[in-house]
Order: structure tokens, then C-alpha cells, then sequence
């Protein structure tokens, strides 16, 4: 499990909503907009989502390392691809606790993360981590045949475990997690032709074409 999300607050009425980029995680959002309280599973995502905060709202919440997520949810990712599903339905009376308990709360990220880390009761699958982390490096043509190689799986059950780890099948995983590392060296100040090169992407083209496809806008906006 990643280190918890943190806390926002909404911003001024003007401003734009957040724009959520695909990154190969899920999430558990606490959320508060003035009485209404609600708390979400946010599932991992294909495309950008646009999330708008009304002036004055909070939220906190804890984002999953990629792979992390579908023991402590409790489904298989797939089955929350693209989208953002009440707490409750998952986890039942659970739920309820959870959101009194966040409500009552000063710190309430940090009693968030608590009850979360309440329900991992086994470590990371060390196959889920070695998927993620050669897919995230792999380069070039074959990548799945060569990540199931170098993880010792047949293709069809890294398809399978990809699907209920991540919530897609490799090759979606790579492009995303590709993506991420790029977004992670533009800005640091990579240069956008060095970076596209260091991570695989045939050119700099190629790579705004992906940023396009899976944030919606061009990568020196996004940044």
C-alpha cells in the first residue's frame, strides 16, 4: 500500500475540476461536501476522469500501489475498471464504521490509512510485484510473452492475473505505467524527445499520441 493520498480541500468556485490520470491504482476516497458524506472505492482507470470540487469540500483518501488493491477490496480490479463504487457495496457494515470513524476524526488520512492497514492480512503476491515491475520496463515488441517469460507464467495466466490485480490485461498495464514514467521525467525537467527514448516510446510522437489517448489533453498541458 502507497503512503496515504492525503487530505484536499476545494478550491474557489472558479477553478477547474481535477483531472484524474490513469495510473494503474485504485483508490479509497473519504469525501465530504458540507452535510453529504461519502465514502468510494475508485477503480483503476483507461482514460482521464474529471473529478469537480465544490468550494470548501474535503477529501482524503489512500491510493494502492499497482497490484495492491484487490486483496483489501476484496474483488477482483476488472470488476471496478472505470469506475467509482460506494464503499459499502464492497465491504458492507464495514463500511459504516469506517465513515463514522473518518467523520469523528481530526487526522481523519491517517485513521483511514489505519483501518485499511487492518485489513491486509497477508504481504504482496511477490508475482503481482515482478508483473509490475517488468512490465513498467519492458520495451520494444513481444512485451507480454517476454514478461511471462521472465516471471515464469504462461501468457494466458499473466492475462488473467493482470485482469484481477491491475483491472487490465498487460498490454493496457504497460502503456499506463508507461505513461506514468514519462509524466514522472517531464517533471523532473526531462527533455520530452529524451524522455519518450528513455521509456521506450518509438518517438515523441508516439508518446503524445498515448498522452492524448489516456489523459485527454497534451502532455505540456498536463503538466
Amino acid at each position: 500500500m502507497s503512503p496515504p493520498c492525503g487530505s484536499a480541500v476545494g478550491p474557489p468556485n472558479d477553478s477547474p475540476p481535477l483531472r484524474v490520470v490513469p495510473d494503474g491504482s485504485a483508490d479509497i476516497i473519504w469525501r465530504r461536501d458540507g452535510p453529504s458524506v461519502t465514502t468510494f472505492a475508485a477503480g483503476p482507470d483507461t482514460q482521464a476522469q474529471l473529478a469537480p470540487l465544490t468550494e470548501g469540500s474535503r477529501m482524503v483518501g489512500i491510493r494502492f500501489a499497482p497490484g495492491a488493491a484487490d486483496a483489501v477490496l476484496g474483488v477482483p480490479l476488472d470488476v471496478l475498471r472505470d469506475l467509482r463504487v460506494p464503499l459499502d457495496e464492497l465491504w458492507g457494515r464495514v463500511a459504516n464504521e469506517v465513515a463514522e470513524r473518518l467523520a469523528a476524526s481530526d487526522r481523519p488520512e491517517h485513521t483511514l490509512a489505519t483501518m485499511v492497514r487492518e485489513r491486509i492480512n497477508a504481504p504482496p503476491d511477490p508475482t503481482v510485484v515482478a508483473i509490475a515491475r517488468r512490465i513498467e520496463f519492458a520495451a520494444g515488441p513481444g512485451v507480454v510473452s517476454s514478461v511471462a517469460a521472465d516471471v515464469g507464467v504462461s501468457e494466458r495466466h499473466l492475462q488473467r492475473r493482470c485482469r484481477t490485480a491491475f483491472g487490465y490485461g498487460p498490454k493496457t498495464l504497460h502503456q499506463i505505467l508507461r505513461f506514468q514514467r514519462a509524466l514522472r521525467l517531464a517533471r523532473a525537467g526531462g527533455r520530452l524527445a529524451d524522455v519518450a527514448a528513455v521509456v521506450g516510446y518509438a518517438d515523441q510522437s508516439h508518446m503524445a499520441r498515448d498522452t492524448r489517448r489516456l489523459a485527454g489533453v497534451p502532455l505540456t498541458e498536463l503538466l
